[in-house]
């Protein structure tokens, strides 16, 4: 039989609380008027589910479908926006007013009586596996995290949702929320006074969920946890599985997908007093609630910066992430008034990048007056601390001025006479990410041999011109231009050292989306003349090679979990294009003579 919802709150309450003694405490602990508390007890009195204040075997029979079965904490994310503390370390490890957050979550549950309880992790994986001994719970690895939003980590334990609780490894409740019964499913939320880009809900009779959108003005949102009870469980299951394997529900949350099916999916909102739930997407909002956190936390990056800047942990503030490169993590924060940004070496990138080679150019760029952002990198560890540039424009391939800016400051570095001990060859450099390639899985190509042969005839081809190597910056391409007002400067000297002038070309032209006849107008500006058929080529055949290299280093991104989205498809087509007209070059050249 099912309860009613206040039949339901009488039997919970008498199961939770052996100290009620009268109806009033019954009402107080069901917090319904005495009427009403009244009315529900002498309903499940009638059938013999309680006697007196006492609930009976037919009373906890009753309660059974209610029971909560488990618990899911989500822990996969990066939570990119907690810059900089979420690059050393998840989110959900960090100590919070004396306790580690997942730990005092994990602590609540089980004082509630929920014992089943899964962590998926994701990022950072190994620092969460304490917690299988510590704690009992299960540790599952979602790994897909870097490609999929957190619809992925309830695919990956969707055969345990039943009456089930859904919690945020990073989640601060000041009280326990949980219980070991629960009557429906319901999304935690609270009050938004004025505008808030929170998930707003609208709600109908019985506070049922009716619609959900992203922003709002004086709202509820969501906010904390959420409890799946098995009717819902089954049904969003199986939305879940028949919109998997769409392109476009990768990026979705699993709210988004409740969001899309709301009219399915019979969900109420439970409002919450301010301050119970708390969830802190920054590192500003986190000092507000826990104002000894900077002071106490374990941080390289945050002593880095004091280090550098000679400055206080206090005195750091306005932390932003920066989303925009394809290599590193990047934020940008304030001291003193003055904006920097930070540079977070990506996964993987010790593998492929030499940072000696790097802080060498980079000190190179700023002394020819290139790049004068620069302030201080470490060249072992390859942090970076740049003075930060505002109101920057995006560099734009088709704006004459920003082109023309732009390879005056190749010409100018290619023509410095300044010389690397370090040497950086496209096809050498592309067939090494080739070799990391095999011990990966990655995504595959029917025709990648084909293409392997068509770069290693082009570097025999340009290896064959005879031109001498010079300084390079070697990842020239629009988001490492900096446009502000009349100026443009050039950023990002990972992959900086001694090469051929056209691996910038070749790089400029394989990044864009000319055609063969914009690229050919574009190298007579950088020649700023008609270049001779023999540098035609030469450009040509580098613009295939590095595209190939860029092809192939995003294979490598890809496999290491951390895709590049567009860009593959971009460097695998221009290696085709390129590549073909470069070899066509050569191979009639070669006829005439």
């Amino acid at each position: 039989m099912t309860l009613s919802k206040q039949e339901f709150a009488v039997l919970a309450a008498l199961a939770k609380d052996s100290g009620i003694a009268s109806q009033r405490d019954l009402a107080a602990a069901c917090d319904v008027s005495l009427g009403a508390a009244n009315k529900a007890y002498r309903a499940v009195a009638e059938r013999g589910e309680v006697d007196g204040f006492a609930l009976t075997d037919a009373g906890w029979a009753a309660l059974a479908p209610y029971k909560v079965d488990n618990a899911v904490i989500m822990a996969a994310g990066l939570s990119s926006r907690f810059a900089p503390i979420s690059y050393e370390r998840p989110k959900g490890v960090l100590r919070v007013r004396g306790e580690v957050l997942i730990e005092r979550q994990i602590r609540q549950l089980k004082e509630a009586g929920i014992d089943d309880i899964t962590v998926v992790v994701g990022y950072m994986k190994e620092a969460f596996f304490y917690l299988e001994d510590l704690f009992g719970v299960k540790i599952r690895v979602n790994e897909q995290y870097a490609a999929r939003n957190n619809n992925s980590t309830l695919m990956l334990v969707r055969e345990q949702l039943g009456n089930t609780y859904i919690c945020s490894s990073d989640d601060y409740f000041t009280e326990n929320v949980f219980e070991s019964y629960v009557y429906q499913a319901y999304y935690a939320a609270v009050f938004f006074p004025g505008e808030t880009d929170e998930y707003c809900l609208t709600c109908g009779a019985g506070n049922r969920i009716t619609r959900v959108a992203v922003g709002g003005h004086d709202a509820y949102g969501m906010l904390g946890h959420a409890y799946f009870d098995r009717a819902f469980s089954r049904r969003f299951v199986e939305i879940l599985e028949a919109e998997y394997d769409r392109p476009e529900t990768a990026p979705k949350l699993w709210e988004d997908i409740f969001a899309d099916h709301v009219r399915e999916l019979d969900m109420v909102m439970r409002a919450y007093p301010e301050g119970v739930i708390h969830e802190f997407d920054s590192l500003d909002e986190l000092r507000e609630f826990d104002r000894d956190f900077i002071l106490n936390v374990d941080s390289k990056i945050l002593d880095n910066i004091c280090a550098v800047l000679h400055c206080d942990r206090a005195d750091i503030c306005g932390i932003v992430p920066i989303k925009q490169g394809l290599t590193n993590l990047s934020f940008r924060f304030t001291v003193d008034g003055r904006a920097y940004v930070y540079r977070h070496p990506g996964a993987g990138t010790d593998e492929i990048i030499n940072r000696k080679s790097e802080a060498f150019s980079q000190a190179i760029a700023k002394k020819l007056d290139v790049d004068d952002t620069f302030i201080y990198e470490d060249p072992e560890l390859g942090w970076k601390i740049s003075r930060y540039v505002p109101d920057c424009v995006e560099f734009d391939y088709h704006d004459p001025a920003h082109v023309e800016k732009g390879l005056a400051l190749g010409r100018k570095l290619h023509a410095c006479g300044e010389t690397s001990q370090w040497t950086f060859d496209l096809y050498d450099q592309a067939c090494g990410i080739v070799g990391l390639l095999g011990a990966r899985t990655y995504p595959t190509f029917s025709d990648f041999d084909d293409l392997k042969r068509l770069a290693a005839r082009l570097a025999e081809a340009v290896r064959a011109d005879g031109v001498a190597p010079c300084l390079c910056h070697n990842d020239f391409y629009a988001p490492n231009f900096l446009v502000h007002g009349e100026e443009v400067t050039l950023i990002d000297w990972e992959y900086s050292a001694m090469s051929d002038y056209a691996s910038d070309l070749g790089t400029f032209i394989c990044c864009s989306d000319y055609t063969v006849p914009e690229a050919e107008r574009v190298l007579a500006a950088y020649f700023q003349r008609t270049p001779t058929r023999a540098e035609l080529r030469h450009c040509m055949a580098y613009t295939a090679l590095a595209a190939y290299y860029w092809f192939v280093w995003a294979l490598y991104k890809e496999a290491t979990g951390d895709p590049v989205g567009e860009w593959l498809y971009l460097w695998y087509k221009a290696v085709k294009v390129y590549g073909a007209y470069a070899l066509e070059l050569y191979e009639s050249d070669a006829a005439l003579h």
